[in-house]
């Protein structure tokens, strides 16, 4: 039985060529592909600068370290998120806390950030150093209020949108960074695009741009206008940080620059693939994702609820796997990992996530995804649904 993930890749021969030309080249990395690849990052969502790097998680660590995050420093995210979202803020030796979700678009609640900000303040505790927004599947949070809010209590925003390069939300592209400061994006596999592994960190700051180039790289630099002594000759850079090696190699900007193309299409192939689910779902016992009309998801998961009281979700899991149906779960609130309940957080703290997650289930969403799969799908999630 033909196995169906619930995302993943999809490559064509300019993909290959445009690799393949790299590995014949003078450059695996470092070279000419990686700011090419930068700079089509930057004319895609509008944003000023992009820095490339190995993966989003890293993008996340130096974007927290450029904004000044460290031992002290608080920094408030999402509990519905990858474990990288708040472990950003751990690794600069800062604590973290979540703002609960709000519970039809599974992005952080506004109104309760609002009043958790008002609360710190009126009680003379610490207020975020950074909030971390994440745009959950692709659909945008609300960053105008949520960028009013940082003016507000002096905070910095990093969104981290991981799922959603290619969105938008009121004509604005994510990633132009209109409503923070830095803006993330991951090439993973199973993303919208890939560079097998990646991603970037995005800012309309120079100096900010700056500080992450200088971060990806070991804090090390060659330029000469930039060397705080004297130019000693054709062999000399500085270590002005404790930097790391976080960089992209040229054979991965080479395959994100090719990909690229593709962008606009597969996202429009996803939507056509959501009505379909949308549809076919309609009157069964499960919650359907959110897609507003002010904004456009990437759509990068079809992230659906099974209702309380209808069925245990662990069973309709368990069955939809034995179809040879890659269903998923995105995700275990980060707050419940062990790691983070020795840090003193517990079960109840967020009581929305922990309802979505309760019956969360991803279902394939990627754009080769063909019809006949996608009714197979239905099918299996239907008789699931329909067992006692």
């Amino acid at each position: 039985m033909e196995h169906i993930p619930y995302g993943r890749q999809h490559l064509d021969e300019l993909d290959i060529t445009a690799v393949v030309d790299v590995l014949r080249s003078d450059f695996l990395t470092q070279g000419p592909a990686i700011p090419a690849f930068e700079e089509r990052l930057c004319a895609l969502t509008g944003a000023g600068h992009a820095v490339a790097v190995n993966s989003a998680t890293s993008a996340l660590h130096i974007a927290c370290l450029a904004l000044g995050v460290g031992a002290g420093d608080l920094v408030w995210t999402s509990p519905i998120t990858f474990v990288a979202s708040a472990n950003c803020a751990r690794y600069c030796g800062a604590d973290v806390d979540f703002v609960d979700v709000e519970p039809t678009s599974r992005n952080m609640d506004v109104g309760l950030l609002r009043d958790k900000l008002a609360q710190a303040r009126a009680e003379g505790r610490r207020l975020p150093k950074v909030v971390i927004p994440v745009h959950f599947a692709g659909e945008p949070c609300d960053m105008p209020a949520i960028r009013a809010l940082s003016r507000e209590y002096g905070f910095a925003v990093i969104e981290d949108a991981s799922h959603a390069i290619g969105s938008r939300l009121l004509d604005q592209r994510i990633g132009d960074c209109e409503w923070s400061d830095i803006t993330v994006l991951s090439f993973h596999p199973v993303k919208i695009v890939t560079t097998a592994e990646g991603g970037a960190a995005l800012t309309r700051d120079p100096a900010l741009a700056a500080r992450l180039r200088l971060l990806r790289s070991h804090g090390i630099t060659r330029d000469p206008a930039e060397l705080e002594h004297p130019d000693e000759g054709g062999w000399y850079y500085e270590q002005q940080a404790l930097g790391f090696n976080y960089r992209l190699t040229d054979v991965q900007a080479a395959l994100g620059t090719s990909q690229l193309r593709h962008l606009e299409a597969w996202i429009a192939r996803r939507h056509e693939i959501a009505d379909r689910y949308d549809e076919a779902l309609a009157g069964l016992a499960v919650r359907l994702p959110r897609r507003r009309p002010e904004s456009r998801s990437a759509l990068h998961l079809y992230a659906i609820e099974i209702e309380a009281g209808s069925v245990a979700r662990r069973k309709v899991f368990d069955q939809m796997r034995a179809g040879a149906i890659g269903v998923n779960v995105h995700y275990i609130p980060v707050h419940l990992q062990p790691d983070f309940r020795r840090l003193g957080f517990r079960p109840g703290d967020f009581p929305a996530a922990e309802a979505y997650y309760a019956g969360a289930l991803s279902l394939p969403m990627y754009a080769t995804l063909t019809t006949a799969q996608q009714d197979r799908v239905v099918a299996t999630l239907r008789a699931a649904l329909e067992t006692p």
